[in-house]
């Protein structure tokens, strides 16, 4: 039997900092923090200038107007993606060993070349943003690849009917040559309502391709949504009880938002007016507290030490307090099951990925 989830999202906005924290049954399941200056780059599109070719690396370096050059891999380049870079191949690096189908990147690009990319992975310590050439525009219901000619369904819709019913209405309503994933939250809706999203993803990308061609690199193309409209867009559905925000101008872009995408649940999007701040209110502030410091506590008396590094995240799990019970077998085994939850709980609510090294007792 499937348990129903509480939830609900908490916006709070000071000065120049903006939290989202999804809450599922009391306890903080996802934050998101925009601190001004600092906020992510994932997601915006620009055009940038190859730097930098390392034949040995099969990578470039790709200054995009940010503090740092983007890296770019040469998996991540469509081999139509800079003009006529195949004009010129002879003038080139010599051809280093390739994946077998896998073009050299000394044959896609060389250095002072233009190119559009979009920011993949943001810049972490001395590491500049990951860029790709392959652009996905994310909409509330469809994901936008102007540059991939396919149609995928998400793994979660599993009926085949409605499958097929999906991806019917996304074929003969997108433009030759471009593709879409159809995320969750599609599932039972409207031919309308998923052309509308269409329609406006192939706007948006119009208008990126307009300000490419009145723009020098490097130069931003296309911001990604602020942080609330992204949460909205992300993670507002159905199952979503209420949404609650303290700052009027963001109620107000939600509301118009949620009004032209899912009007039925307008009502759920609350201004929040209390004389407390809103994360003391819900608790949320509490939740942080608990669940993002380097020392998490599991409900047993053991705990994790979390240690994030630009390599891997290495996580050590310690018995603390617990002593155990009755049997010495039975000790060494409750804390690993505990740590085992909380580490794939503290993965999506920090945003980790990549190499994840676990010490268990």
């Amino acid at each position: 039997m499937e348990i129903a989830l509480s939830s609900e999202i908490i916006c709070n906005s000071t000065g120049k900092e903006t939290r989202v924290a999804l809450m599922e049954n009391g306890r903080l399941a996802e934050l998101h923090i925009d601190r001004g200056d600092n906020r992510g780059f994932v997601g915006n599109v620009y055009l940038g200038r190859i730097v930098r070719v390392l034949p040995g690396m099969q990578a470039a370096f790709v200054e995009i107007g940010l503090e740092r050059a983007a890296f770019l891999y040469v998996g991540d380049i469509l081999s139509d993606a800079v003009g006529d870079a195949d004009s010129d191949a002879s003038k080139r690096a010599p051809r280093s060993k390739s994946r077998a189908g896998q073009p050299p990147i000394q044959d896609l690009i060389k250095e002072g070349e233009e190119i559009m990319v979009q920011v993949a992975k943001d810049p972490i310590g001395t590491k500049g943003a990951r860029v790709t050439t392959h652009i996905a525009l994310p909409g509330r219901f469809l994901v936008f690849m102007p540059t991939v000619e396919h149609v995928g369904i998400s793994r979660r819709i599993d009926r085949d009917r409605e499958r097929r019913r999906l991806r019917d209405i996304v074929d003969k309503n997108r433009k030759k040559g471009c593709g879409y994933i159809v995320r969750t939250v599609c599932e039972g809706r409207s031919t309308a309502i998923l052309k509308q999203d269409i329609d406006f993803l192939e706007k948006s990308w119009d208008a990126i391709q307009a300000h490419k061609q009145t723009s020098k690199a490097p130069a931003l193309l296309h911001a990604e949504y602020g942080i609330v409209l992204r949460a909205v867009r992300d993670l507002f559905h159905e199952n979503v009880d209420r949404l609650v925000v303290d700052d009027k101008a963001n109620f107000d872009q939600c509301r118009a938002f949620i009004n032209d995408f899912m009007a039925d649940a307008k009502n759920k999007v609350h201004l929040y007016r209390g004389s407390e701040p809103i994360y003391d209110t819900y608790g949320v502030d509490v939740e942080i507290g608990r669940s993002l410091g380097r020392k998490v506590w599991l409900k047993s008396g053991g705990y994790l030490v979390i240690d994030q590094t630009e390599a891997l995240m290495a996580i050590d799990v310690n018995s603390g307090k617990f002593v155990g019970t009755s049997s010495l077998e039975a000790t060494p085994l409750r804390i690993p099951i505990e740590a085992v939850d909380e580490v794939a709980h503290q993965l999506r609510l920090r945003n980790i990925g990549g190499i994840i090294i676990i010490d268990f007792i």
